[in-house]
Parts: C-alpha cells; sequence; structure tokens
C-alpha cells in the first residue's frame, strides 16, 4: 500500500486527486493539506472531493502527518511547493510536482533537491500530452527552419501563470530539437508595427477565457502548407490519473529528477 499526502487538497486538481484515488487499490490518502488560510480547513477530504467522507481532515500542516506518508503530491504554487519541499526533503519522502510557474531559481533548487529525494516534476500530467512532446520533437527535427511555429494555449480565467507549464515545455521541447535557445526566440506578444516575422522565433499566445481545462495547438507555418497538432483537455481527470500513476511509479525510484516520460516509458 502506497500512503499519499495531497497538498492543495481542496483545489481544482487537488480535489480531483482526492476523488480518484480511491479507485487506485494500491493507493491510501493520509493526508490532506491546505493553506493557513484557506476555508475547508478542518473539514473532511472526501466531503470536499464530493465522493463522501474519507475520514482525512484538512489540515495546514504537513509536518503532523508526513511521518505516515510515502509520497507527496503537490499542486499548489510555486512558492507553497518549495515550502513543501523542505519539509519533504527533511523527512526523505518522494514527491510528485505539478505546480506550475517556477522560475529559474526555483527550479534550481528543484533539481538540487532531487539529489536527495526522488521528484516527478511535470507541467502536464496528462498521457496524451506528453506524447505530444515527443511528437513535436521528432516533427521539428524533421521540418528544422524551413517552418515558422506558433503555440496557442488556452486556460481558464481563474489560472495565474501565462503561458502555460506545457506550452513552455512543448517550445523548448521545440527549440531544443532545432538548437535554438528558448530565451533568445521566443515571442509572448506581438502589437503595432512590429515588422516581418524571424526565421527563428517561436509564438507563444495565451488565451484565458471561462472555463477552459486545457487547450494548445501548435502550428507549423510552411509556405503552402500548415500542420497544426491539438490537444485539448475535457476534464481535469486525466490529469489527475497522470499524477496516481506517477506516484505509483516513483514509490519504488531512488533520488533523481523525473518527469512524465520516465513514468510513461518514452523517453
Amino acid at each position: 500500500m502506497i500512503r499519499i499526502t495531497v497538498c492543495g487538497a481542496a483545489g481544482r486538481m487537488g480535489s480531483r486527486i482526492v476523488a480518484l484515488s480511491k479507485e487506485y487499490e494500491e493507493l491510501k490518502l493520509v493526508g490532506a493539506i491546505e493553506s493557513s488560510s484557506h476555508p475547508k480547513l478542518g473539514f473532511d477530504a472526501g466531503i470536499v472531493a464530493g465522493i463522501g467522507e474519507l475520514n482525512v481532515k484538512i489540515t495546514e500542516n504537513l509536518e503532523k502527518v508526513i511521518s505516515d506518508t510515502d509520497i507527496i503530491v503537490d499542486f499548489t504554487s510555486p512558492e507553497a511547493t518549495l515550502k513543501t519541499l523542505e519539509i519533504v526533503k527533511k523527512h526523505r519522502k518522494g514527491i510528485v510536482i505539478g505546480t506550475t510557474g517556477f522560475n529559474n531559481e526555483q527550479l534550481l533548487f528543484i533539481k538540487k533537491a532531487a539529489q536527495e529525494i526522488p521528484i516527478v516534476l511535470s507541467p502536464n500530467m496528462s498521457v496524451g500530452v506528453n506524447l505530444l512532446f515527443k511528437i513535436l520533437k521528432d516533427i521539428a527535427s524533421i521540418l528544422r527552419d524551413d517552418y515558422d511555429i506558433e503555440i496557442i494555449e488556452a486556460h481558464h480565467r481563474m489560472k495565474k501563470d501565462a503561458p502555460s507549464g506545457t506550452a513552455l515545455k512543448m517550445a523548448k521541447v521545440i527549440a531544443d530539437s532545432l538548437g535554438r535557445n528558448l530565451d533568445e526566440v521566443a515571442v509572448y506578444a506581438r502589437k503595432g508595427i512590429i515588422g516581418e516575422r524571424t526565421k527563428k522565433e517561436i509564438g507563444i499566445q495565451t488565451i484565458r477565457a471561462g472555463d477552459i481545462v486545457g487547450e494548445h495547438t501548435v502550428i507549423f507555418g510552411g509556405l503552402g502548407e500548415r500542420i497544426e497538432i491539438t490537444h485539448k483537455a475535457s476534464s481535469r481527470d486525466t490529469f489527475a490519473r497522470g499524477a496516481l500513476r506517477a506516484i505509483i511509479w516513483l514509490s519504488d525510484k531512488t533520488a533523481g529528477l523525473y518527469d512524465m516520460a520516465d513514468v510513461l516509458g518514452i523517453k
């Protein structure tokens, strides 16, 4: 039995992980964490998730439950995740991180922590999206510099970071395949008289509206043809199931920084 604690347990993703974890015989929810100001503190995590009582209360104190935990899963904010990671590292547990919006310094902190504990870090836990990462790498390596590249992503109005971590990962995969430095070629907005598009730039555009779960389209635009690859998520359950799959995979791993390609065996 793999004992899990969910950080962000009352959030959009955390509550689905709580709910769906009941479908996995090898998993047992033992902890549910939220911020100290969250209105659901003290509530049963199962009731908050809409699946009935689980006898696991939502608390702000990870230290109280971590000794009985094997793997922590975190879908919160960059700052909250790093605080959680400090505790996880101290107790030598594993962690699955689905939080997005990390800056370079924060990512370096995670990489250093992975020298001591096992970590799965992925901006998107969907099986389909992670397969798409592999496909995009192959397409870019074939098309090379003859096609213009644009990425368009859309999410719900409540998403705090932009562009999405998934869009940035797509751009990084493509840029690496083409031997480009994403920091030098990424274009995040266009307005006014901007001149002709440069040959090597990668456009990344953002839409925020309503309750869109997550949509990503990559356009390879050539002369006389256009290739468009789109992934649309209709439910957060696809991400939650991916996170649960990552938990099971990570449970017997040693220290290291892993991603969903490792989990899925598609590297």
